[in-house]
């Protein structure tokens, strides 16, 4: 358990232990929308429904009317397997600006791994665009998005006998591959479901850079 003077959401992340590392990734990303920002917005917005039904295959759980707890999957690396939970918190937007930001699960009745952290800071942004269809011009939205993801992991003392460059390594790609995985796959779902939603023809996907 953390010391009482230090909360318990923030205990690995501030711990000088050789078996607690940080890895972490950064990942941006962008999606074109056939309809006015407006259309889109409202669409983001009501998250209760989009939200669940994009971020499958991974488990999700409401926790209240913006927050939901997201279990990933299992990944391991060097024998030693996670299968972390993280929960994610929707701020509702400010003028075209959205933010996702975790929340601390420590006083949810959960049956929580103790032994990593997350931060986890995303950014949302809508940008009027246009484009040509049918010798007319339709007004169209980019949604530009950016995250950046620290995770702490307490790892067996093992694992650390091993180099420490190899260790860091392996961790930050299979970090890198993971957010790779799961937000190319969020991406390409919520601009699928979009046009899903509203009748229209989903334009095609495109390869996300970092």
């Amino acid at each position: 358990m953390p010391p009482l003077s230090i909360p318990a959401d923030q205990y690995l992340r501030l711990s000088d232990k050789s078996q607690v590392r940080c890895y972490r990734s950064h990942f941006s990303d962008r999606m074109e929308m056939l309809a006015p920002p407006k259309n889109v917005a409202a669409y983001l917005d009501h998250h209760q429904g989009w939200f669940q039904r994009c971020a499958a295959p991974m488990e999700v759980k409401a926790l209240d009317d913006q927050s939901y707890l997201l279990t990933l999957g299992r990944f391991g690396n060097f024998g030693f397997e996670v299968e972390p939970c993280i929960g994610l918190k929707l701020l509702p937007q400010q003028q075209g600006l959205y933010q996702i930001i975790n929340v601390d699960l420590t006083h949810q009745d959960l049956p929580l791994c103790d032994h990593y952290d997350v931060d986890f800071k995303a950014g949302l942004k809508l940008e009027p665009s246009e484009t040509e269809a049918s010798n007319t011009v339709q007004q169209t939205t980019i949604v530009n998005w950016d995250l950046d993801l620290s995770v702490w992991i307490q790892l067996p003392k093992v694992i650390t006998l091993l180099p420490d460059g190899l260790v860091q390594t392996s961790g930050d790609q299979l970090l890198r591959q993971v957010v790779r995985q799961i937000s190319r796959r969020l991406t390409w779902k919520v601009q699928e479901d979009f046009h899903a939603t509203h009748g229209l023809t989903c334009p095609p996907r495109r390869h996300a850079a970092f």
